[in-house]
């Protein structure tokens, strides 16, 4: 079974279940973020988890193997399309160099991981409109000099 195949089979069971990302996240005991990256094919569950995650869907065992497996990171590397996609795209242009610049100032020269890692999203609720509040955290990782 491919990711994509993988991927296919958990977002119809998904939505044939009704239930969020968030409640599933929730009964497999990780963070909705993480969860849906593996589902999507972006990350890899551990056994208990991939066995927690089929069971609250209804999945099968072959599901529950791909999602354990590792996955080649990759995405397209042209301008998305979908706004929200687009909006973080715009959002590096504008503020990456400033991020940059902030980030080498208070920690020095090197880079945020992506690995030692997380992510969270949340909504806030704001009589304006409401607000999405989204918090990065990564290990700050030094270069070295050799």
């Amino acid at each position: 079974m491919t990711k994509v195949q993988m991927t296919e089979a958990i977002i119809l069971a998904k939505k044939e279940s009704g239930i969020s990302w968030e409640e599933i996240a929730n009964k497999v005991g990780l963070s909705p973020v993480f969860l849906t990256s593996a589902c999507l094919g972006q990350n890899s569950l551990k056994p208990e988890s991939a066995k927690k995650l089929c069971t609250v869907l209804g999945l099968k065992k072959d599901i529950a193997l791909s999602i354990q497996e590792y996955p080649m990171k990759n995405w397209n590397f042209t301008i998305p399309q979908d706004p929200l996609m687009y909006r973080f795209y715009e959002i590096t242009g504008v503020y990456g160099e400033t991020i940059k610049e902030i980030v080498s100032e208070k920690f020095g020269d090197g880079i945020m991981s992506a690995i030692d890692f997380s992510l969270d999203i949340e909504k806030e609720e704001n009589p304006l409109g409401d607000r999405v509040v989204i918090t990065m955290n990564g290990k700050f990782l030094p270069y070295k000099a050799w």
